[in-house]
């Protein structure tokens, strides 16, 4: 009796009434998917790590996603929730990667790379690149096009259709008006109370630092962007002079239904741009290692930790931390 084909499971349903696949289109598949995975190199070790393509698939979404938690890789992924565990968990061995509770769910865990972990994973990202470059440079230049419009077509043609996309707020940056400041000091005394513990001398820390922000303004040498969602006050940033040739990025806050949205980093890229827009030749930070999300967001940006300390501070065992980006 011939075995019934089972249809994989994460490839998408058919309809019951779909004609059967002639064997030459299937054998064309298969040739095609061994032509290409040679090409490649996907059997051999992969980029010339000691790691699986599918553990650098995995360091590449940890490297790439804001607030990663497990769930969301295996399912972006298409990995089975006990491998990816096992992978994340000779990650965590490695010292690759932290895990802590998710402030909007006590189920799950945000991940985040370590300086360990981006070293690892950013001389396989650049590899990645001259790999792919190297499979295209022998070709002329309206070859490489119809190669790279082949695959843009596959990839077309293979991907399930879309649900539409929920509509994402609009997200609004604009000045400060009376009564954000007090706002931004505000919200740092209730989120780092009630997501890290951190006591009334936090709130207290960052009402001086707002506080000499307003008295010591200098309109032509720093900025405060205040984040909007549907009018709503959701997030802040400043950049401070520290020098002639220094800015600070301080106070980067959101609030918690603002996270996930790329507004972090949209915050962010404003301080950066600003602070070379007026010519400034650096850009300081100082964080803490427990922040794991605005952590990410600066070494996405090319910030390098210069410095840690470990220290008592707002109630607990802290380690302060001071980055750098040149400009």
């Amino acid at each position: 009796m011939t075995k019934a084909f089972k249809y994989p499971s994460h490839l998408p349903a058919v309809p019951d009434d779909t004609p059967p696949i002639p064997a030459d289109a299937v054998k064309a598949v298969r040739q095609f998917n061994r032509f290409f995975t040679r090409r490649i190199g996907v059997l051999d070790p992969y980029l010339g790590s000691k790691l699986s393509l599918t553990e650098v698939r995995v360091l590449y979404e940890l490297a790439h996603r804001e607030v990663p938690v497990a769930s969301e890789l295996a399912r972006e992924l298409g990995l089975d929730g006990g491998y990816l565990s096992r992978i994340l968990r000779r990650f965590e061995t490695a010292g690759w990667i932290t895990r802590r509770a998710s402030p909007r769910d006590a189920r799950q865990n945000v991940l985040a790379l370590t300086d360990a972990g981006r070293a690892t994973f950013e001389p396989l990202q650049q590899r990645s690149r001259d790999e792919a470059a190297a499979l295209l440079a022998p070709l002329a230049p309206h070859r490489r096009q119809e190669v790279v419009d082949a695959m843009q077509r596959i990839e077309a043609l293979l991907e399930p259709p879309a649900l539409p996309a929920p509509r994402s707020p609009l997200a609004v940056l604009r000045e400060p008006v009376p009564g954000d400041i007090g706002w931004v000091v505000q919200q740092h005394g209730e989120i780092y109370w009630r997501e890290y513990g951190w006591d009334s001398r936090f709130e207290a820390l960052v009402a001086d630092i707002a506080a000499q922000f307003i008295t010591r303004f200098q309109p032509g040498w720093e900025r405060c962007w205040i984040a909007e969602l549907e009018g709503e006050r959701v997030g802040a940033v400043f950049v401070v002079r520290k020098s002639a040739t220094v800015a600070q990025l301080r106070m980067l806050i959101l609030a918690p239904r603002a996270r996930g949205l790329g507004l972090g980093a949209r915050l962010a890229d404003e301080c950066i741009a600003f602070a070379r827009g007026k010519g400034y030749k650096k850009m300081v930070l100082w964080t803490n290692s427990c922040l794991t999300a605005a952590r990410g967001i600066y070494a996405q940006r090319g910030f390098r930790l210069v410095k840690s300390e470990p220290y008592e501070g707002f109630g607990q065992q802290l380690v302060g931390e001071h980055w750098e980006l040149k400009l």
